[in-house]
């Protein structure tokens, strides 16, 4: 196999042992064409994740791989969440760079965009990257650093500076809550801190929350909705939130339907809410 860089060479290994429970060092270290030493940094780094145990002479996918805090967090809300990425997926085309974070949300985006081609895809995230590994005419860049075993995500200073290096055509996020008042918020204070370092280079900032996100009450703001341009739910928000949107210049997408778009001015937001 013609050599990866780290990030890419993760995401494979986790490929190879969804195909088969245990490889032994060596024989990575062979199809890789990298040191052995190469190998066993690796599973150091996967291990965090909980999703690699490293046994002797090998690397094995764990017995919970399933039940890992991130696999339990991409069940929930999962409707919803697809029907976001599918409406996310309309704002992306060929040839665009796209920086995309750790949320299941943006796990469901990427799924979705398996087909589209001549695609950079930037993200901090395993679990998406793995997604994206292999997908005709999408390049793959993987920010790296120590991972979150929660998220299966780098979000320290490695991870920010090397996404910060990119002007991408979306930068594409989710949020733990959104509120009319404090704007969109987290509870994590590193992934906070990861995303609100990608706010400054960005191009044009898409938010993906399906409706739980308007009741719960985040306690770290990430981003006003002055700093976001697009922001793709799956029900119609409160009227305080569409206002606020509508104050900001933020455009809401329903993922209901096309013809559920609301605009940006205040007048026909007010108009289109009744």
């Amino acid at each position: 196999m013609k050599q990866l860089n780290q990030g890419p060479r993760l995401a494979e290994i986790l490929r190879l042992l969804d195909e088969r429970a245990f490889w032994t060092v060596s024989e990575l270290a062979q199809r890789f064409e990298v040191s052995e030493e190469t190998i066993r940094r690796d599973a150091r780094q996967l291990e965090q994740s909980g999703v690699v145990q490293k046994v002797h002479g090998g690397l094995s996918a764990t017995s919970n791989k399933i039940e890992a805090p991130y696999r339990i967090r991409l069940r929930e809300n999962a409707a919803a969440k697809q029907h976001i990425a599918r409406k996310a997926a309309e704002l992306v085309s060929d040839g665009m760079t796209l920086l995309i974070d750790s949320s299941t949300s943006c796990h469901w985006l990427a799924r979705n965009l398996a087909s589209t081609r001549n695609l950079t895809i930037v993200t901090n995230s395993v679990e998406i990257a793995h997604e994206v590994l292999g997908n005709p005419g999408q390049r793959l860049l993987l920010a790296g650093g120590q991972i979150n075993p929660i998220h299966n995500a780098a979000f320290g200073p490695e991870a920010q500076a090397f996404c910060q290096r990119f002007a991408p055509d979306l930068t594409i996020l989710s949020m733990g809550a959104v509120d009319a008042e404090r704007g969109l918020l987290d509870f994590d204070a590193d992934e906070a801190a990861f995303k609100q370092s990608l706010l400054g280079q960005a191009r044009r900032i898409v938010v993906l929350a399906d409706h739980s996100k308007f009741t719960k009450s985040g306690f770290i703001q990430v981003a006003a909705f002055r700093d976001v341009q697009d922001l793709v739910t799956d029900k119609e928000p409160p009227a305080a939130l569409r206002q606020a949107c509508a104050e900001a210049g933020t455009r809401i997408h329903i993922a209901e339907g096309e013809s559920n778009d609301l605009p940006q001015t205040g007048v026909s937001l007010a108009r289109a809410g009744g």
